[in-house]
């Protein structure tokens, strides 16, 4: 018996979906007369991929599909800035304090 697909000698090109392809995907997979098996040879991409998707969007809701780390790096941002804020407002309280204790020092 013969292979039907030859094989590949060049890397096949990575295709990017956008978030709306994406969950429109998911939502016609969902639907009961047609199935991730026909919504993704309909759509050309691999089922498993279109389960993997399905997963996410069950599990992160709107936060699925944020592309390309962009949301992580915004945590990274926010937490550092969090820890900047917390610092300066320590500085400052120690700066108040001081003040009052050298005000009261000082008649």
């Amino acid at each position: 018996m013969t292979n039907p697909t030859p094989p590949r000698t060049a890397k096949a090109k990575r295709r990017r979906h956008t978030k709306e392809f994406k969950q429109e995907s998911v939502l016609l997979a969902r639907r009961v007369d047609v199935g991730f098996a026909r919504a993704a040879k309909d759509l050309g991409i691999n089922e498993s991929l279109l389960r993997s998707w399905s997963k996410a969007q069950a599990t992160e809701g709107a936060d699925a599909f944020r592309g390309h780390g962009k949301k992580a790096a915004l945590e990274a941002e926010n937490a550092r800035l969090v820890r900047e804020n917390r610092t300066l407002m320590m500085e400052r309280d120690i700066l108040k304090k001081a003040a009052a204790f050298f005000a009261r020092e000082n008649p």
